[in-house]
């Protein structure tokens, strides 16, 4: 008894632990925070749609194991040989093996619709603002803007001894993806080498980078900010040191930032090399909780 007491006060702490953070703290969606239990914040209405069926498939669960468990009890206290010396002989009962044949089947249903929608409503927009190919290599990320004057950058992560004040260790990115707020983003992702994962939490969005084929996803972005996410899916040595970040920023900026980037890259730049952004946008990128 006083274990499953200490089991219980354990469980509670760390469910309210983030309700305990400062008012502040949650104020951006696009990092992971120190004991954070749910998922990140909505940045779009794919995360949100995702976030719809985690708590519909949580509570179906939640449910199901609560009245298994309840079963479970009742058949213990009340049908152990103690309790019940004579058993019964009963070996079938039509209502409730329908029952239990009919209700399982009426909860996958339930489970299936939305989650069949979800999925042909994250696999691709039909009228995409702008259009991004992400070449995913052993270890960093290219991204590619065929409709933007076909240039293309390279994005690394930063080293330890690299970082500056206020950037996120094997998150921050010397060149960010950069996209406009509150437009529909095709993604196209590929890799010439291994299998790696296009995965921003935030944005709802998730998509394998496959050799020899170019599989297409899309996300919108409701707010400008920088949206962190990483590889999720093990591609070498140096699988944690792929971090994505996605810088929105307002179609003035993206325009501006796009020219800049066009110039450089007809002058001779290294792909690597991505021009700043202007002081407000540099501003936005800095607003990260840690």
């Amino acid at each position: 008894m006083l274990l499953l007491r200490r089991l219980f006060a354990a469980l509670t702490l760390l469910m309210m632990a983030p309700l305990a953070m400062p008012d502040g703290f949650g104020a951006f969606a696009q990092v992971p925070k120190p004991w954070e239990v749910g998922m990140q914040p909505a940045a779009n209405l794919i995360k949100q749609k995702v976030i719809d069926l985690h708590d519909l498939v949580f509570w179906i669960i939640t449910l199901t194991t609560i009245f298994v468990a309840v079963l479970l009890v009742i058949v213990m206290v009340r049908f152990n040989a103690k309790a019940n010396p004579i058993p019964s002989k009963t070996s079938h009962h039509i209502g409730l093996e329908i029952a239990w044949t009919v209700i399982p089947v009426l909860l996958l249903v339930v489970i299936s619709i939305p989650s069949f929608r979800l999925i042909y409503f994250q696999d691709r927009t039909p009228n995409p603002d702008l259009t991004i190919k992400v070449i995913a290599h052993q270890w960093y990320w290219e991204y590619a803007y065929p409709d933007q004057g076909d240039f293309s950058i390279e994005s690394r992560y930063i080293h330890d001894e690299d970082l500056k004040p206020g950037q996120l260790r094997l998150l921050d990115v010397d060149n960010q993806m950069v996209v406009p707020v509150g437009k529909n983003i095709r993604i196209l992702t590929s890799s010439p080498e291994v299998i790696h994962s296009f995965f921003v939490p935030s944005l709802g969005v998730q998509r394998y980078a496959i050799p020899g084929r170019t599989i297409e996803t899309w996300f919108s972005v409701d707010k400008p900010g920088v949206y962190y996410g990483q590889c999720n899916q093990i591609c070498g040595a140096d699988h944690s040191k792929m971090p994505i970040a996605v810088h929105a920023v307002s179609e003035q900026e993206f325009k501006a930032w796009t020219e800049q980037t066009k110039k450089s890259a007809d002058a001779g730049a290294p792909a690597g090399v991505q021009p700043r952004l202007m002081a407000a946008t540099d501003a936005t990128a800095n607003q990260v909780q840690r």
